[in-house]
């Protein structure tokens, strides 16, 4: 009885897990033109996939890329320009999709706070070799005692 419930259970996940799993195939875009084609891949390397770690939206294969990729195809074909297509995104989706965002009173600190921490260290390190520099021995300062010593 048990392990009848048991492999029931089993089928049942394996079932649920392969429907989950299972992606449709995705027909690519077709464009008007070879220069369309390539503009619409050049602006897509400078998105990123707002579900993916760090994608860009012609790499990635989740489905909100899949969408972002047609809404952006949609919107070039609207006449808009890559910065108006940019502005669009961020207004929608936060800065996190340009994969070089603008610099901005708001994200300053992560523009200059690594070159900031590394003066800092550097600093740190130049002042700590100074307090702690090696002294000079001068033979003739010293005593008899000491001059017995090897140093």
């Amino acid at each position: 009885m048990m392990k009848r419930l048991l492999l029931t259970l089993l089928l049942a996940f394996g079932v649920f897990a392969f429907g989950v799993n299972s992606q449709t195939t995705v027909e690519p875009p077709q464009f008007k033109s070879a220069a369309e084609e390539q503009h619409f891949h050049e602006l897509l390397a400078e998105l990123r996939c707002v579900m993916c770690q760090n994608q860009s939206l012609a790499d990635s294969n989740a489905q909100i890329a899949v969408e972002l990729r047609k809404e952006v195809l949609t919107l070039m074909r609207e006449g808009r320009s890559d910065d108006e297509v940019k502005a669009y995104l961020v207004q929608r989706y936060g800065e996190f999709v340009l994969y070089r965002p603008v610099v901005s009173g708001r994200n300053i600190a992560l523009w200059i706070g690594p070159f900031a921490l590394l003066a800092i260290a550097l600093g740190g390190l130049w002042f700590w070799r100074r307090q702690h520099r090696p002294v000079a021995v001068n033979e003739s300062t010293l005593n008899n005692d000491q001059k017995d010593i090897d140093w």
